[in-house]
């Protein structure tokens, strides 16, 4: 193990060290007080992981973090954790964004879907049966538009391995729209398979197609399928600022069962 530098704790802090790994450790001697690991997505930024059984610990897990990484750290944690956001307040973690978390039924009784269909000249294809790199490409432009993944750039190799993986991947519920005349792609709805609960991870339309009712039709098709399978409601997540897909939700009968808080943690250079 590397021992870090750690930069502006105090002396009686715990020793932070780096385990092969890849985790962060706080040890006071040889007994783990407090651990955490660290994640670039594909936006750039790192997201952090802790867990720590003393309070000192978080402080010096963060500062050997962000001094490894010379990076800017982002925590999401439960709205209702009101103790760890408050020690977090306290350490001088500041709030980046919220989201609203929802439950969305799948029985188009419900959700008014019935009737929802593409618009003349637009078709749908199954993600499996996509062209990848337009698939990847369209993923990047529509996540511009989605608080808080603003820069998102795939690696092919990543995007690949994560969409197909056959733990959440289900080809009836990750669908794309496609324009028939030119052959591009003009929205898609992605549900990933997680167990016990699908979720919805992403519902988007470009902006030469919105307001023509494509993504109310994906949707349609999507939650038909698995409320065939028996499964009456997806998870969701949206950005408190998101208003158009805040307001979808809410139409389909979407019931808030909670949120979630985005900190950030400045780096400091020494």
């Amino acid at each position: 193990m590397t021992v870090l530098r750690l930069v502006g704790v105090p002396p009686t802090a715990p020793r932070i060290v780096r385990a092969p790994d890849g985790e962060w450790r706080a040890l006071d001697g040889d007994q783990s007080v407090g651990r955490a690991r660290a994640v670039q997505r594909p936006d750039r930024r790192w997201f952090v992981a802790l867990d720590s059984q003393r309070a000192d610990a978080y402080e010096a897990l963060l500062h050997a973090i962000a001094e490894d990484l010379q990076q800017d750290l982002y925590m999401t944690v439960d709205e209702s954790d009101h103790e760890l956001l408050q020690r977090c307040r306290q350490l001088g973690c500041t709030v980046n964004r919220r989201e609203d978390e929802y439950l969305v039924p799948t029985d188009a009784d419900v959700t008014g879907l019935t009737d929802a269909a593409l618009p003349a000249g637009l078709g749908h294809v199954s993600a499996a049966e996509a062209d990848e790199d337009q698939l990847r490409a369209l993923d990047e432009v529509l996540r511009e538009d989605v608080p808080g993944a603003n820069g998102w750039v795939n690696d092919p190799r990543d995007f690949r391995e994560y969409t197909f993986d056959a733990r959440h991947f289900d080809p009836m519920t990750y669908l794309v729209a496609v324009d028939e005349a030119t052959g591009g792609y003009a929205g898609l709805v992605r549900v990933w398979n997680d167990p016990g609960n699908p979720r919805l991870g992403l519902i988007g339309v470009v902006a030469a197609h919105r307001r023509r009712g494509v993504a109310r039709a994906l949707l349609a098709t999507a939650f038909r399928a698995l409320h065939d399978r028996g499964f009456g409601q997806v998870a969701a997540e949206v950005d408190v600022t998101n208003a158009a897909s805040t307001e979808l939700l809410r139409r389909l009968g979407a019931r808030r069962t909670g949120g979630s808080v985005e900190l950030i943690w400045g780096w400091r250079p020494a």
